[in-house]
């Protein structure tokens, strides 16, 4: 055999060992998404309120009351966003199906008094066929969402859980972290605790790019909404915000979702004018805010972010989607980390935990 042969058969059964961890992973963490999910997403809370936390201790505020602040003040700040949509959806609700109806019955005038002569039925049979594709692919689509909110139970359950999350790894997060570096061989263990901290470095920093992009989609469209006249305004730009979490499909729904109220409310040329502010803000966050936010927070390239939302979206719908840029980031910078080789210079013996190091707990 060649020299060459044997190098690439030796890399070969590596790649293919790789491959195959990677697909049990991916296996586990499809089988217990209902577990999974909810500590994902405490994670991610824990990483954006971590600041404050810090923020709080360093004033003299003893942690575990800086971890209940924080954690009321987000809970404060999310119920009160959901209170004033839900307010102002309820009160808009009634005249939006009206004026739906009103539009949908013009748009079949149109479409008959168009050079297509589109009838009735044909319209119908267009609308049939749109519904039986999106009822066939709305599993895939929605995907571990769907399981995990598929009864009360099961989403009080994943609430109360990621809730624990949020609380532990904000109050104890540094020895969360040690206490995994431990499992690892002793020769090991530099460079995966420098791998960890990286790794954490790098899912904070997204989590609060993704957040300063977010509220700027939202008051960019949102203001727009508003300066239209349209009478949801609000609940558009709170939708804008949560959507820009969703790479790509988030953007793209709650952006149409804004046109299709300017086109039922206010007509043709204000669902335009709509249609170009939303473009206009997307082209703004993808042309400065994401290089130069994003990408200083993610360090990971366009293709990268593309393939990883896919395949996120093909494995776990919505929520795969979701958590896809924040764990190829945190993969990023742990390899590249540990390819650097500066671990090679720290100490194997990590901190025991200790009343004099536990105020430390959980900073980044």
């Amino acid at each position: 055999m060649t020299p060459g042969m044997r190098v690439a058969g030796a890399w070969s059964w590596r790649i293919l060992v790789v491959l195959g961890v990677v697909g049990v992973l991916v296996f586990l963490v499809m089988q217990l998404r209902a577990v999974v999910i909810p500590v994902f997403v405490g994670v991610l809370l824990a990483a954006l309120m971590n600041p404050l936390v810090d923020w709080l201790h360093r004033r003299k505020v003893p942690r575990v009351l800086a971890v209940v602040a924080a954690a009321l003040t987000l809970i404060a700040v999310v119920g009160g966003l959901g209170y004033l949509v839900a307010t102002q959806v309820s009160r808009g609700a009634e005249d939006l199906r009206d004026r739906s109806l009103t539009a949908y019955t013009d748009f079949q005038k149109f479409l008959l008094d168009s050079p297509l002569h589109v009838t009735s039925q044909q319209f119908q049979e267009l609308l049939d066929q749109a519904g039986a594709y999106a009822e066939a692919n709305w599993q895939s689509l929605l995907g571990g969402v769907v399981s995990f909110g598929s009864g009360l139970t099961t989403f009080l359950s994943g609430l109360l859980l990621a809730l624990f999350t949020l609380l532990l790894v904000l109050y104890d997060g540094r020895n969360i972290g040690n206490w995994l570096v431990r499992l690892f061989p002793r020769r090991a263990r530099d460079a995966v605790h420098g791998a960890t901290r990286a790794g954490w470095t790098s899912v904070s920093g997204f989590v609060r790019a993704q957040i300063l992009v977010a509220t700027v989609d939202a008051v960019g469209i949102g203001l727009g909404a508003a300066i239209l006249g349209l009478p949801l305004a609000i609940p558009i730009a709170v939708l804008v915000f949560l959507g820009s979490f969703i790479p790509f499909f988030g953007a793209i729904i709650t952006g149409a979702l804004a046109v299709f109220i300017a086109l039922v409310y206010l007509g043709l040329w204000p669902a335009v004018i709509m249609l170009i502010i939303v473009l206009g803000v997307q082209q703004l966050e993808g042309h400065v805010l994401q290089p130069l936010i994003m990408g200083n927070a993610v360090k990971v390239h366009p293709l990268a972010v593309v393939l990883a939302v896919v395949t996120g979206t093909m494995l776990a719908g919505i929520a795969g989607a979701l958590f896809a840029v924040p764990i190829v980031a945190a993969l990023n910078s742990m390899i590249t980390y540990i390819a650097s080789g500066r671990w090679r210079h720290q100490s194997a013996e990590l901190p025991t935990p200790t009343a004099e190091t536990r105020p430390e707990l959980g900073r980044s």
